[in-house]
């Protein structure tokens, strides 16, 4: 049984243990990287085969900075800029759809199946141009109002010019209204829940599945608290701001009023709530530390305390010296937060119960077990809430470019929707002159796209901004509490949860619990005590005020790197910032960022009582930052950010990632190079970067059969041509029999490398959370072949550390599946197809589909001239 500490149980684990008595270090061991290295994996667990139009010298997707790079600037032959963007399905997303609806369709599926083989010519003919001007034919609309001019150009994108400030945001709010009418309907009143933070409710889903939430005037409230937020934090900008969103909402009205749309009208607080809605989607992490903690006990409850707290460990890193980085240098933001563990709480297996504001009211606010509707799709309210990250860009210094000019192709993975959550815009008035993607309901500013000179992009950096507080339960008359007690200990007293009446869902109240740090997610016990698990965000009340980001990005006032991070700090909701302007390239991490006590482990709840408050947040030259990346690149696909400083608890980094399929680079690159070198990754099975490392230890031994050496054999060749998963001729099946042969074969080949420690918990159906288990299957292996790393695992896996018997059990268990498969495929390898996926778009409201690619949803690709 695991020893306690005295404060009521409620400590992570027993001082014996050597992980909690290290003060302020990563309780896992890591080895010691010398300043100025990044934490890359060996060049053997990617693919490495160049693109066609690439240099045959390959590197990964974070090649140390110690990499060939070109030693001079090569000469400029490239006077005039280039830019391109793209939308699928199209601009335009009202009902009925018109030709603008999915005219940018094709040109976006065009471009998969060229996979790295891109040249110019492609990319004008699968981008549309975005050079602050009307791309072919166009259209004026009237919107009646004298200083504002809207031209619509070939392709329905919306060319705004306006005399005053107030002009150009008006006939923003008209647009947006014109096209994304339907957006705007259904999404106004999900935002409000995504304000509120209501737990157990995705509000994205609200929108997508057009559910009815009518906000209460408490969440009312909370809106418009922000907007005198804004003017208090910013002044005279945050009153500009403010007079932004009224000119907005005054675009929208009019457009209503002149077309005879009979519904409230848009205010400012609409403006304030959907910018509170894509930072929820998009713009946090962290909050699963209950679902860490129970795996915890799993864990230690199956395979010992020792034993358990050890693959914890390995699955939970943290910091995985071993993970690809966008920096080299490191930024400190650990998993311990020094001194030894006392503030962090451990929860007991099978005592986690989720709260579902559904089953709560007024009379009846105590929570209750899951029930969820079969209208609204389940989401967990004690686990993370539910997000995307799916974003990446490419942004290439003036040294590493062929023409000594700036490349960035950059986008974020918003999904797939009709009406697109994202519109094409270009905005032209005083001071603004910006041209890219605006978010419906608050497009009086960008939130991608290029000014004059620069541009900036994001990707979900799920950073830590949310953390799980346990409250410890009481009664007032000081009787035992139970899990349904409804006060909590805070600074020594027993107070009240307050009861939070947030509106109605399809007619029904939705009520719930807070308490000083957050709402209600769940109840559970911490070795027998009863807790309540809340939730905090840093950004909560704060949402308004990432505009002041966005405004100065849309003015032109990130004309430098330097004046670019000072801008991206103002941003709270968490992101990867990723800029480019004629002289060269930058990144910034933001979101604001707690700095926690002292004695927490940020993997796990936190002791609510008082004793460990958030201490403040970090300042910007803290945060990851910088404008030099390895070999002249910048690259960012979600990962994490720099050595040493922890994502999210719920977002751990090991030694696969998806980046690092960005290879093939020639020492110097053209802007068809970068986009070929995007679209060859997004055409990759990201699977296969665990393969070459299973076949170099399969290599070792006999093939127990001719298949399955063919089988090897055909892997290895489709691996070496970068693993494609494309459907080129449009026929149902992806073109490589390979693909077919890898999806039979991997799953069965991985649960064999780890069963013989983690057997426990596939047979008891465990979720196993963290780092994901290529990564462990990765290093595992990777230590068992005697390769060095810069932060070994703790355990041991396959063939429980005998390299014999984890060649035995992987050459069996692909053996078997692919016995199994061949019963009713064939023996003939060359004639297994997967069926090629195809993507539709949500929520169905119209039926085109085209080939799945693992790709920004809206991109934009830039050729920076250098300073004339």
């Amino acid at each position: 049984m695991r020893s306690r500490s005295p404060l009521a149980g409620l400590i992570v684990c027993s001082l014996a243990l050597a992980a909690c008595s290290d003060a302020g270090g990563d309780s896992a061991p890591a080895a010691t990287d010398a300043p100025g290295t990044t934490a890359v994996p060996p060049a053997d667990t990617a693919a490495a085969t160049s693109p066609p139009s690439s240099d045959p010298t390959t590197s990964t997707a974070t090649t140390p900075a110690t990499s060939a790079a070109p030693a001079t600037t090569p000469p400029a032959t490239i006077t005039d800029d280039r830019a391109y963007y793209v939308l699928p399905p199209g601009n335009y997303g009202g009902l009925p759809t018109n030709d603008d609806s999915l005219d940018q369709l094709a040109l976006y599926d065009g471009l998969t199946p060229l996979r790295g083989a891109v040249t110019d010519a492609d990319l004008d003919e699968f981008f549309l141009p975005q050079n602050l001007a009307p791309v072919g034919a166009t259209r004026v609309e009237d919107t009646g109002r004298p200083g504002t001019t809207v031209v619509y150009d070939e392709y329905g994108v919306a060319h705004i010019t306006g005399e005053t400030r107030a002009d150009l945001a008006f006939g923003s709010g008209w647009v947006t209204a014109r096209d994304r009418e339907l957006l705007l309907t259904l999404g106004r009143g999900p935002a409000r829940a995504a304000v509120a933070d209501i737990p157990g409710i995705d509000a994205f889903g609200l929108v997508t599945s057009a559910q009815s939430f009518v906000p209460s005037a408490a969440t009312e409230q909370l809106v418009t608290d922000q907007v005198d937020l804004l003017v208090e934090t910013y002044g005279a900008e945050g009153e500009e701001i403010v007079a932004d969103a009224q000119a907005y909402a005054d675009g929208i009205n009019a457009y209503w009023a002149a077309n005879g749309v009979d519904v409230a009208p848009a205010t400012v607080n609409d403006v304030i709530a959907v910018t509170a809605f894509i930072g929820s989607i998009f713009g946090a992490g962290g909050g699963g530390e209950a679902r860490n903690a129970e795996l915890l006990d799993q864990l230690e409850n199956r395979l010992g305390a020792e034993l358990g707290r050890q693959v914890w460990e390995d699955l939970l890193p943290g910091n995985d010296a071993d993970a690809p980085t966008t920096l080299t240098e490191t930024f400190d933001y650990p998993v311990l937060t020094g001194g030894d563990v006392t503030g962090s709480v451990v929860l007991d297996e099978g005592s986690l119960v989720a709260f579902d504001p559904l089953a709560a009211s007024a009379d009846a606010p105590q929570p209750t077990g899951w029930r969820r509707p079969a209208e609204l799709a389940p989401v967990d309210a004690a686990d993370t809430p539910p997000y995307k990250r799916a974003s990446n860009w490419l942004t290439v210094a003036p040294e590493a470019s062929q023409n000594g000019t700036t490349l960035a192709v950059m986008g974020p993975q918003l999904g797939y929707y009709y009406p697109e959550i994202v519109q094409q815009l270009h905005l032209s008035g005083p001071g603004i002159e910006a041209q890219g993607a605006a978010v419906p309901g608050l497009a009086m500013y960008m939130l991608i796209g290029r000014t004059a000179d620069y541009a900036w992009s994001l990707t979900s950096a799920n950073q830590d901004v949310r953390d799980v507080f346990a409250e410890v339960l009481c009664e007032p008359d000081g009787s035992t509490p139970t899990t349904e007690s409804e006060w909590y200990e805070f600074e020594g007293e027993c107070v009240p949860f307050e009861q939070f009446d947030a509106g109605t869902l399809n007619g029904q109240p939705i009520v719930f619990p807070r308490s000083v740090h957050g709402p209600l997610i769940g109840t559970a016990t911490a070795d027998g005590v009863p807790v309540a698990l809340t939730r905090q965000r840093s950004t909560f009340g704060r949402d308004a005020l990432n505009l002041k980001a966005l405004k100065d990005m849309t003015e032109g006032d990130a004309a430098s790197p330097d004046a670019f991070f000072d801008v991206a700090d103002q941003f709270g909701f968490t992101f990867n910032w990723g800029y480019a302007n004629r002289e060269g390239i930058a990144y910034f991490a933001s979101g604001y960022l707690p700095d926690r006590a002292p004695g927490l482990d940020r993997r796990l709840p936190t002791l609510g009582t008082g004793q460990y408050e958030w201490e403040g947040f970090l300042a910007g030259d803290e945060h990851p930052h910088g404008t030099a990346g390895p070999d002249g690149r910048l690259l960012n696909w979600n990962n994490q950010s720099a050595p040493g400083f922890m994502h999210g608890d719920d977002n751990h980094y090991g030694s696969v990632h998806r980046v690092e399929l960005f290879d093939g680079w020639a020492p110097t690159s053209a802007l068809a190079d970068v986009v070929g070198v995007m679209n060859n990754a997004a055409t990759q099975d990201d699977s296969s970067l665990i393969w070459p490392v299973i076949s170099e230890l399969l290599a070792g031994g006999e093939a127990p059969s001719p298949l399955a050496a063919e089988a090897v054999a055909a892997l290895d060749a489709w691996v070496a041509d970068d693993a494609p998963i494309v459907d080129g001729d449009e026929d149902g099946n992806y073109d490589e029999s390979a693909a077919r042969v890898f999806a039979e074969v991997l799953g069965p080949v991985v649960v064999a490398a780890l069963e013989p420690v983690l057997g426990p918990l596939y047979a008891d159906d465990i979720a196993i959370r963290g780092v994901g288990q290529l990564s462990i299957v990765d290093e595992d292996l990777r230590l068992l072949l005697g390769q060095d790393m810069r932060q070994p695992l703790q355990v041991q896996y396959c063939g429980a550390g005998d390299i014999a018997a984890c060649r035995a059990d992987l050459w069996a268990a692909l053996d078997t599946a692919l016995g199994e498969a061949a019963a009713t495929l064939g023996d003939d390898l060359s004639t297994w197809r997967a069926e090629g996926d195809r993507t539709g778009f949500q929520p169905g409201l119209i039926p085109d589909t085209f080939r799945t690619t693992n790709r920004p949803t809206y991109q934009q690709v830039i050729e920076w001239a250098p300073p004339r």
